[in-house]
C-alpha cells in the first residue's frame, strides 16, 4: 500500500512574496526589453500603431462610414477625407497587454490556465482597443468639442475597467485549481453546494 503526503496549501504571506518577485522580475523585464531596448528602436509601436489603425478603419467601413487610412501617415483615420484620429504609440495597447498578462502570470494559479487566458485577454484587449478607435473617430466626426475628453476619462475608465474585470475573473474564478472528486469538502464548501 502506497502513500500519499499532501504538502500544505502555500501560506498567505509566501504567495504575497511569490507575487511581488514575479511582478518586480516582469517589471525588470520590460524596463530592460522594452523601454531600453524596443521603444527606443520604434518598430514594434510603429507596426502596432499601424495594425490598430487599420483594424479600426476595418470596423468603420463594416459600420458603414466612410473611413480610410491617410496615405501620408499610416496611424491617422480619416472619415470622410477629413483626419479624425491619430494612434500614438501610448494608444496601441501594448502597455495594457503587458500590464494584463503580467498581472496574470505573477498570480497564483495553474499554469496551463494562463497559458491559454493571457492570450485570450490580450486578445479581448486588441479587439475594446479597436472598438475604442473607432468609436473616437465618430466621437470626432459627430461631435470635435468632446473628443478629448472621451480620449482622455472615459475610455481610460472603459478599458481600465474592463482589464480589472478580466483580472477579478481571473482571480476569483479561474486561478483556484479545480477540485478532484476524491478531494474531500469543506464544510463551507459543502454550504455552497
Amino acid at each position: 500500500m502506497s502513500t500519499v503526503t499532501i504538502s500544505p496549501a502555500p501560506s498567505g504571506n509566501r504567495l504575497l512574496y511569490r507575487f511581488l518577485f514575479i511582478a518586480a522580475a516582469l517589471f525588470l523585464l520590460w524596463f530592460f526589453g522594452y523601454e531600453q531596448w524596443l521603444k527606443p528602436d520604434g518598430r514594434l509601436d510603429t507596426a502596432l500603431c499601424a495594425q490598430i489603425t487599420a483594424a479600426g478603419v476595418g470596423l468603420l467601413q463594416l459600420l458603414g462610414f466612410k473611413a480610410t487610412i491617410s496615405p501620408e501617415l499610416s496611424t491617422l483615420v480619416m472619415m470622410s477625407g477629413k483626419p479624425a484620429v491619430v494612434i500614438g504609440a501610448p494608444c496601441n495597447g501594448l502597455v495594457l497587454y503587458m500590464l494584463f498578462a503580467g498581472f496574470v502570470a505573477a498570480f497564483p494559479g495553474p499554469w496551463l490556465r494562463k497559458l491559454w487566458y493571457i492570450p485570450a485577454g490580450i486578445v479581448l484587449i486588441w479587439c475594446l482597443n479597436v472598438v475604442r478607435v473607432a468609436a473616437l473617430a465618430i466621437n470626432h466626426y459627430y461631435s470635435q468639442q468632446s473628443v478629448d475628453f472621451n480620449h482622455h476619462y472615459t475610455f481610460t475608465f472603459v478599458v481600465y475597467g474592463f482589464i480589472f474585470g478580466l483580472w477579478m475573473l481571473w482571480a476569483k474564478r479561474l486561478a483556484i485549481p479545480a477540485q478532484s472528486s476524491s478531494t474531500p469538502r469543506s464544510s463551507t464548501d459543502a454550504l455552497r453546494a
